[in-house]
């Protein structure tokens, strides 16, 4: 089963880049001394930056590479462990883990770990200057895009587009995708599926997926344009309460700003009732019936999981995109 974006990764490069990961970030230590939100936090690693590192990483706000996502990619050139300061790495650490729910940071690190050998492989650029009102902090590595904006996107959740996924144990996963920390999302949304009848059934699933072409794949449909899969309008009232819980799942992993902010924007577009939600059954994992691949779609919300060989889940919760303001 190919994966599009992401090889596998060799053994012998895994626990040579874990290493450097654990010495790298040994500033995780460090890291626990720096306090306050997010936000704040990134404007003091914007200010301990010296000219030079501020020419490599550092951009103008509107500059094409902030709007960017992708699976498997560095948004620079320079990995956090070689480019930063011990305590600028600190600093990045703790700004990763503040964008997070704190009862599932954990999670989220193990798979960083796993994934790339911890986040000192990791790389980062900032868009803009703090406290002009324009300003964006992205983390990009494998299986990881995260933002972190001040709410300088007008009506975009997270900042823009992100991205997270997992591959657990094996690039291939297994059926049921042991130790994977995001499979629980999958196994909600097939609750949906099973409590649908035959004709919704017929509705829901489909064939093939879409494909993964880094930033296109979130490209948000316009208001009018067919969007395949069940409208949860269609459901039952016990459905769309199951559809809802399947959105608190997605959610979970991240900080409560974030997700009241992409719940805000869900429900000011006819709410969960406005969703269309699909499953895809020619990339099933053994073959099973339970669908690793699906997605929920609206004109101004795409939260795609991929499945298959391994977790890639592909989000983009903001306006319509005839309605796209930012703080520029």
């Amino acid at each position: 089963m190919a994966c599009p974006d992401c090889g596998p990764v060799d053994r012998r490069g895994f626990l040579k880049t874990a290493a450097l990961g654990s010495v790298a970030l040994a500033a995780s230590a460090a890291a626990r001394k720096f306090t306050g939100s997010s936000e704040t936090l990134v404007a003091n690693l914007y200010g301990s930056l010296s000219s030079k590192q501020k020419g490599k990483i550092a951009f103008p706000f509107d500059h094409p590479l902030r709007s960017k996502v992708d699976a498997n990619w560095m948004i620079t050139p320079f990995k956090i462990s070689e480019f930063f300061t011990a305590d600028q790495q600190g600093m990045i650490d703790e700004i990763f883990r503040g964008l997070h729910n704190p009862e599932f940071i954990d999670k989220v690190m193990y798979h960083v770990q796993e994934d790339a050998g911890g986040l000192g492989n990791y790389s980062v650029a900032l868009f803009g200057t703090p406290g002009t009102g324009a300003f964006e902090f992205v983390l990009a590595g494998r299986h990881c895009t995260a933002r972190c904006d001040g709410d300088s996107i007008q009506g975009a959740a997270f900042g823009g587009p992100i991205f997270y996924g997992h591959s657990s144990m094996s690039f291939n996963e297994a059926p049921d995708h042991p130790k994977n920390v995001y499979w629980y999302q999958a196994k909600r949304a097939n609750e949906v599926f099973h409590a649908l009848n035959g004709k919704q059934r017929d509705v829901a699933l489909l064939g093939d997926p879409r494909e993964e072409k880094g930033t296109d794949t979130v490209a948000l449909k316009k208001r009018g344009d067919r969007i395949p899969g069940l409208p949860v309008s269609e459901m039952t009232r016990d459905q769309k309460e199951l559809v809802e819980k399947v959105l608190g799942d997605l959610l979970q992993p991240f900080r409560k700003k974030d997700a009241d902010e992409a719940m805000k924007y869900i429900r000011g577009n006819n709410g969960v009732e406005g969703l269309t939600m699909s499953f895809y059954k020619n990339l099933d994992i053994g073959n099973d019936g339970v669908w690793d691949v699906w997605q929920l779609e609206s004109p101004n919300m795409l939260w795609y999981f991929r499945g298959a060989p391994h977790v890639h889940t592909w989000v983009n919760v903001g306006p319509e995109p005839d309605r796209v303001h930012s703080c520029l």
